[in-house]
C-alpha cells in the first residue's frame, strides 16, 4: 500500500507549479528540490515545524522572498492574494484606504463609494452611484459590507498606525477576501481572531470558489477547510490527499515505515561495518558500489526523529488551598461594560478556558487578577501561594544580542521535574525542540514562531504553580501545541486559558467562563465542543420558540361590528388574489431558506439569495397588511 507521494507527476493544467524548488540561509538549509502542484479549487494546509521554512515557502510563492533554485510558475491571468503573518501597511492609509487595495475596478469603485459615505462628502456621488448600476456592483457592495462587519472593521477613516497588531491583521484579511482573487495564500489566517470569527472565516472559504494555500495551527480549521495536506519534514516534501485527520493517519504510517527502514538500515550497517573493518587499509580492491553504499546506509540509520512520545512535567512550586477569590468586581472603559458585581471563587488545580468575542474584556479580566489593571470597584483575593506564569500576547521582550541558551540560563540553570529527576536548561530547551545548535543560535535569527517557543520556555521555567495563557496558541506549530498539551494534562497547579483554538481548549480545559459582552458572563461547565452543541441547540430552540410565536400571533380578521362599506370592484379583484400571492411568497422564501441552509451556493448565489429573502419578508409584510385592510370590509 503507498502511504505518501515524494516523486510528483506534474500536473495537466495546474494553477500552481514548484519544480525542484531549493532554499538556504547561508548553511542553513530549509528545503532542497521540493516539488509539488495545486490544482484549481485545491484547498492545501502547510505543515511543518516552527524554523523549517513554512513562511519562507509561502513567501516565495508570493513573489516576496527569491530563492536559491528551481521554479515556481503560476497560470497565465490568475489573480494572487497573500495574507503575510505580520502584515504590514503604510503609514497615512486609513482602514479604508487599506481594506481596498486591490487592482479590481469593482472594488476600486466601492472604495469611492464607501469613502463618500463615510466622510459625506457627497459631490459626484450621482456618478457613482450610476456607475454601480452599470456595473451591477451592489451585490459586491453587500458582500464586502458583511466582510467588514463579522471581522468587526467599522471605523473606516482610522489611521492604520493607531491600530493594534490584531486589528491590522483582520484589516489585511478583508482585503484578501473583499479582492476576490483566484489564488489566496493564508499565513496564519485565524490568529487575532476571536471564535465567532473563526468559524465565519470557515464557513466563508468553503463557500468559496477560489484555490487555497494556507498556514495556520488551527487543527480544526484544517480539519473544516483543508482537502489536502502538504508536510515539509526533514528538507523533504509529503503530500497527502485529505483533511487533517486523514493527514495524522498517514503521517503516522509513513513515520512507523521509516522507522522500520531505519531498523532494518542499523542491522544490515552492523554486518557490514564488520565487513569494513576486516578489509585491508589499502581498500582499491574492494567493491567500490559497495564502499559507497556503507556510506550511504550509514546516513540512514542517523535519521532520527526528536519528536517521539515527548513527555515534560516541571514541578510546580507548592500551591494552597486558597487560590483567588473574585469579590463585586466592576470595570468599564466609559461605555463599555467589562464586569459588573462579578464575584467568583477560583478551585484548587482548577484549568479554565475564556472565550469570547474580541473586546468583551477577557484579556482585562486577566490584568486584573494579575495586578496589572486596578477595578473600578470590588477586589481580588489572591492567596499567599499562588505563583504566577503569565504568558501574555504581547510579552515577547528579548535581547536579540542574547544567545537561546543564555535567555533561559539567567532564570534557572536546573529544573526540577519532582520524584528526584531534573534537568538542565539545554535539555528543558531541547524537550521544546531547540537542537543543541540552535541554542547557541542568537535570538535575532529565531523566526517568529521560534520566539513563541522561546518565550514560552522562560514562563515554564520559573516553576510558578498558576499559569495564565493569554493566546498561547498564535504563531506556534502543530508539535509545539501538542507538547504543550501534554505538559498541561500533567501541570499539578492551576490553568486560566484564553484561546480561539478550539482543539487545544478541548485538550487542556474543564470548564469555560464565556465573556457575551456588556459584563455578561456564563460559567459553562464542558470544554469547548460541548459548549458549541450546547449553544447550537439554544440557538435552535430560541428559533423555534420565534417560529411558534410567529404563527400564534398570525394576523387574524379582528372581530369587530361590521360596517356595511362594499369593496370597489377592483379593490375585490386585489382581494381575492392578495392570498394566493402571500403563499407563493411564503413558498419561494422557504425554498431559498433550504438553499441558504444546504452549503452548496456560490458566494455571488448566496449573497443573491440573502438579498431576495429580505425582500420577500418585507413584501409579505406589506401584503398581509393590505389583506387586513382590505378584509375589514369584505362581507
Amino acid at each position: 500500500m503507498t502511504i505518501f507521494v515524494q516523486t510528483f507527476i506534474l500536473m495537466a493544467n495546474p494553477i500552481l507549479q514548484i519544480d525542484t524548488l531549493t532554499k538556504s540561509f547561508g548553511h542553513l538549509l530549509l528545503f532542497e528540490d521540493i516539488s509539488f502542484g495545486i490544482a484549481q479549487g485545491d484547498r492545501v494546509g502547510l505543515i511543518a515545524r516552527n524554523g523549517t521554512g513554512k513562511t519562507t515557502l509561502l513567501n516565495i510563492i508570493a513573489g516576496k522572498e527569491p530563492y536559491d533554485s528551481g521554479r515556481v510558475v503560476f497560470r497565465n491571468d490568475i489573480r494572487v492574494a497573500y495574507l503575510p503573518q505580520d502584515p504590514d501597511f503604510k503609514a497615512g492609509q486609513t482602514v479604508l484606504e487599506a481594506c481596498f487595495t486591490s487592482e479590481n475596478e469593482v472594488v476600486q469603485l466601492i472604495a469611492r463609494y464607501e469613502e463618500m459615505i463615510s466622510t459625506g462628502n457627497h459631490e459626484n456621488l450621482d456618478e457613482v452611484l450610476s456607475q454601480m448600476d452599470l456595473m451591477q456592483a451592489w451585490d459586491y457592495e453587500q458582500k464586502v459590507k458583511q466582510i467588514l462587519n463579522q471581522l468587526n472593521i467599522t471605523r473606516l477613516n482610522q489611521k492604520v498606525e493607531e491600530l493594534s497588531g490584531g486589528q491590522i491583521k483582520r484589516i489585511a484579511l478583508a482585503n484578501v477576501l473583499i479582492s476576490e482573487p483566484d489564488f489566496i495564500i493564508l499565513d496564519e489566517p485565524t490568529n487575532h481572531l476571536d471564535l465567532e470569527m473563526v468559524e465565519w472565516l470557515e464557513d466563508f472559504l468553503d463557500r468559496s470558489n477560489a484555490t487555497l494555500l494556507m498556514v495556520t495551527h488551527d487543527r480544526f480549521f484544517l480539519d473544516r477547510v483543508c482537502s489536502q495536506i502538504i508536510e515539509i519534514d526533514d528538507k523533504q516534501l509529503y503530500q497527502y490527499k485529505g483533511n487533517y485527520s486523514y493527514f495524522l493517519e498517514k503521517q503516522e504510517e509513513r513515520i512507523q515505515l521509516q522507522s522500520t527502514e531505519v531498523s532494518k538500515a542499523k542491522n544490515l550497517f552492523r554486518k557490514e561495518l564488520e565487513w569494513m573493518r576486516k578489509q585491508p587499509r589499502a581498500r582499491g580492491t574492494k567493491s567500490k558500489s559497495r564502499i559507497e553504499g556503507f556510506y550511504s546506509l550509514e546516513e540512514k540509520t542517523r535519521r532520527t526523529r526528536n519528536d517521539e512520545n515527548i513527555q515534560l512535567a516541571a514541578k510546580g512550586s507548592y500551591i494552597g488551598k486558597k487560590i483567588f477569590e473574585a469579590k463585586n468586581v466592576s470595570k468599564r472603559f466609559d461605555d463599555i461594560k467589562i464586569t459588573e458585581d462579578f464575584s467568583y471563587i477560583f478551585t484548587r488545580y482548577e484549568k479554565m478556558g475564556i472565550v469570547g468575542k474580541n473586546g468583551t474584556g477577557k484579556s482585562t479580566f486577566i490584568k486584573m487578577l494579575l495586578g496589572e489593571v486596578e477595578p473600578d470597584s470590588g477586589y481580588f483575593d489572591v492567596g499567599e501561594t499562588v505563583t504566577f506564569g503569565y504568558y501574555s500576547q504581547d510579552g515577547l521582550q528579548f535581547d536579540d544580542n542574547m544567545k537561546v541558551i543564555d535567555v533561559v540560563q539567567n532564570i534557572a540553570e536546573v529544573i526540577d521535574l519532582g520524584d528526584g529527576h531534573k534537568l538542565t536548561a539545554s535539555q528543558f530547551l531541547l524537550h521544546f525542540m531547540f537542537a543543541p545548535e540552535k541554542q547557541h543560535d542568537f535570538v535575532a535569527k529565531l523566526s517568529g514562531g521560534e520566539r513563541r517557543r522561546l518565550y514560552l520556555c522562560t514562563v515554564l521555567i520559573k516553576k510558578p504553580n498558576f499559569l495564565v495563557l493569554d493566546e498561547p496558541t498564535n504563531d506556534l506549530d502543530i508539535v509545539t501545541l501538542s507538547i504543550l498539551e501534554e505538559y498541561l494534562a500533567n501541570f499539578k497547579g492551576c490553568v486560566i486559558v484564553i484561546s480561539h483554538d478550539r482543539y487545544f481548549m478541548d485538550k487542556v480545559v474543564d470548564h469555560l467562563m464565556v465573556f457575551e459582552g456588556d459584563a455578561v458572563i456564563r460559567n459553562f461547565p464542558g470544554n469547548y465542543s460541548h459548549y458549541r452543541e450546547w449553544k447550537q441547540l439554544e440557538e435552535r430552540r430560541v428559533s423555534e420558540e420565534v417560529k411558534a410565536a410567529n404563527v400564534e400571533a398570525k394576523p387574524q380578521a379582528p372581530v369587530k361590528e361590521k360596517v356595511k362599506v362594499k369593496l370597489t370592484y377592483k379593490e375585490k379583484i386585489e382581494f381575492e388574489g392578495l392570498e394566493q400571492e402571500i403563499a407563493d411568497l411564503e413558498t419561494e422564501k422557504e425554498e431559498l431558506t433550504e438553499k441558504l441552509s444546504s452549503g452548496k451556493l456560490s458566494s455571488d448565489d448566496l449573497v443573491e439569495s440573502s438579498n431576495r429573502i429580505t425582500t420577500l419578508m418585507e413584501l409579505i409584510d406589506e401584503k398581509t397588511m393590505r389583506w387586513l385592510e382590505l378584509s375589514e370590509y369584505e362581507a
